[in-house]
């Protein structure tokens, strides 16, 4: 299967979907109507060579698509508290008012900054402080296969927990629209609804596989780093001198992941290849729903938008442009 380039992920009442050059966010209101934020983009992969080899695009992708996920919410957000306004203006009779308001890159920034630190603490430092209770210390592979066991265990509990919500489970039916919308663009059918309704909603480069497979990935690379350092120093690695030889080695775990994220979507057919993967698809089951005929066009409406198709369904429709 060829890489088509093509990437999403789900906001509130809508997808983002990013292409090589562009990124759009379709968000339908209740009115019906679907508002459309469509950017340019171009990855520093692409446009600088020295970032555009394996591991280091990996790492690079990473941090754009963690700072453009962080975008694309912010705006879902600021749509949905809009029209709430509106609507109870409405009911009070009161004029409304419909400003765009748009955040500051600082406000992104730190909301980003916020993020990453929290994501550190509770994913990334958090099972390393709960295996250090086990006295595994000189046991490399040992200390990182219980790290890995606790920091797969936070994820899961997460995952679950929020799914448990009816509003995350609205983005988890618009997670299984984003899907299968790509699904309908990579076997190169039709891009309607109905078509994508056919396709399966469980994709093998989903951001949630991916970080699975960081998780699983992180266990082995931790576990050489282990015991280089041992060897290097002659002991074992204290608790905060492990957290920063492994947080230094984050930019090339994920960058690793990310190579073997593409490899897996490129070798669909391999056995082997599709065994791997499956416990990336067996998640989806609890990060994604199936969603409704008018989330798929929420779906293909940011898809065709960040692809620069021009569409008879938004020419149509009367889609505004946010």
């Amino acid at each position: 299967m060829a890489d088509f380039n093509v990437g999403g992920q789900a906001v509130i009442e809508g997808v983002m979907m990013r292409s090589i050059d562009r990124v759009s966010t379709a968000v339908r209101i209740p009115s019906g109507e679907i508002l459309i934020k469509t950017d340019e983009y171009k990855s520093l992969a692409h446009r600088y060579k020295i970032l555009n080899i394996p591991i280091i695009r990996g790492a690079v992708a990473f941090v754009e698509m963690m700072i453009i996920g962080i975008k694309t919410l912010n705006f879902s957000a600021e749509v949905a508290v809009r029209e709430a306004e509106k609507e109870e203006a409405l009911k009070k009779g009161e004029t409304v008012k419909d400003e765009k308001k748009d955040k500051s890159s600082l406000m992104v920034g730190l909301t980003a900054v916020v993020a990453l630190a929290f994501g550190i603490l509770i994913f990334f430092f958090l099972p390393l402080a709960i295996s250090t209770l086990f006295n595994v210390d000189k046991n490399a592979l040992g200390f990182n296969l219980i790290a890995g066991g606790v920091r797969i265990t936070i994820f899961l509990l997460y995952v679950w927990g929020i799914s448990l919500f009816k509003d995350f489970q609205r983005v988890f039916e618009y997670h299984g629209a984003e899907h299968k919308a790509i699904f309908t663009y990579e076997m190169k059918s039709e891009l309607t609804p109905e078509n994508a309704k056919t396709y399966s909603r469980f994709h093998p480069r989903c951001g949630t596989s991916f970080i699975l497979i960081v998780a699983l990935f992180a266990i082995i690379i931790y576990a050489f780093s282990d015991t280089f350092f041992a060897i290097i120093t002659g002991h074992p690695p204290a608790l905060l001198e492990r957290f920063a030889v492994h947080f230094s080695l984050l930019p090339f775990v994920a960058g690793g992941s990310y190579e073997i994220l593409k490899f897996s979507a490129k070798k669909r057919g391999n056995p082997l290849v599709n065994a791997l993967i499956q416990p990336g698809l067996w998640l989806q089951r609890i990060t994604t729903r199936e969603p409704n005929l008018e989330q798929l066009e929420v779906a293909i409406v940011a898809l065709e938008s960040a692809l620069g198709i021009t569409s008879s369904r938004i020419a149509a429709k009367k889609t505004p442009v946010y």
